[in-house]
């Protein structure tokens, strides 16, 4: 098992200590392309304002604006389930590359296998849709305001979600989630990546190896805005100069639980990046003694998000973030 180090090089990996300063390696790498991660003086009061509430049969849709630094709000939909006892475990649901944003995963249009922001508020979960930047309602310019990716854009927005879901009387703050397809699938990565808050990850169509991805596609990917351009002139378009692989950013979850959702028909992701992903990820898990967190769905599907896989997705969620009431579950079977 080996990781890049501080200087690009794999290093072997052979304790958790090895582990912890193999992840700052790599965060430090990831950061070499998309900029870094802002301070604690960036942040505002949240400042949510409410636009819209539409009321269902079971839950409560509220669309919101939400203040992230001095001169941006994002705009998102807070689903919040009727029926609530207590504090409810609530999921950061991303979306992926569409042109109606966060309006997809909370059921207002797109496609029906990717309404996951809905169905989990059906199961009680609390849910959060931000928009991404360019994409949805937001149009807030990264570039034009101090950072050199949208990627790292994205992270700081999500950062401050999770603080919006903390914030809620609704909301149990140590059990939360990142959900998210395609798009989403790697940005749930990224925001699991630098906020521990972040206690489970799915992940569906969302990362496969540099290698793989650049065999199908004879490009590196990332370049374009709503990403990490700087990486044209990090690599000149050689994979072998990528400052960092998005498995390794998966790496960084470990010992979390995460569950990868790749579809052997994936258009994007070729599946042999997925296996390879798993193979990399497995001694990782078993180090922490966590191999029981690591688990990987691999549907006969194209790039979407299966029926079947949802299903097996969110009752995966149940086991780590109602974990009680899975037990009962269990029992009362």
């Amino acid at each position: 098992m080996h990781w890049l180090d501080d200087r690009g090089q794999r290093q072997p990996v052979r304790s958790i200590d090895d582990w912890q300063k193999r992840r700052g390696h790599i965060l430090r790498n990831f950061e070499l392309a998309t900029g870094s991660l802002p301070g604690a003086d960036r942040k505002v009061p949240l400042d949510v304002r409410v636009t819209e509430v539409v009321q269902l049969e079971k839950y409560e849709r509220r669309k919101l604006t939400f203040a992230t630094e001095h001169n941006d709000r994002v705009p998102a939909y807070l689903l919040i389930p009727k029926e609530i006892k207590g504090r409810a475990p609530a999921m950061l649901c991303l979306h992926q590359t569409t042109g109606i944003g966060s309006q997809e995963p909370v059921g207002l249009g797109g496609s029906a296998d990717l309404h996951y922001a809905a169905e989990l508020a059906e199961r009680g979960y609390v849910t959060l849709a931000p928009d991404y930047p360019y994409l949805g309602e937001n149009k807030f310019d990264p570039y034009k305001n101090g950072y050199v990716s949208g990627t790292m854009k994205g992270i700081w927005n999500h950062m401050r979600a999770i603080d919006l879901l903390q914030s809620l009387t609704e909301v149990d703050g140590q059990r939360i989630g990142a959900i998210g397809h395609s798009l989403g699938g790697h940005n749930s990565l990224f925001v699991a990546a630098y906020d521990e808050r972040v206690r489970c990850v799915v992940s569906c169509c969302g990362y496969g190896t540099n290698e793989e991805y650049f065999k199908k596609h004879k490009f590196l990917g990332g370049e374009g805005v709503r990403y990490f351009p700087r990486i044209k002139e990090l690599t000149g378009g050689d994979v072998r100069r990528m400052p960092f692989d998005i498995v390794e950013i998966a790496a960084t979850l470990a010992p979390r639980p995460f569950l990868t959702v790749a579809p052997l028909r994936d258009s994007n992701f070729p599946v042999k990046g997925l296996t390879d992903a798993q193979q990399a990820l497995t001694p990782l898990y078993k180090l922490h003694a966590a191999e029981a967190h690591l688990t990987f769905d691999f549907p006969d599907a194209e790039h979407t998000f299966p029926p079947a896989s949802r299903e097996k997705a969110y009752t995966w969620l149940d086991r780590w973030l109602k974990p009680t009431e899975a037990r009962s579950s269990a029992t009362e079977k």
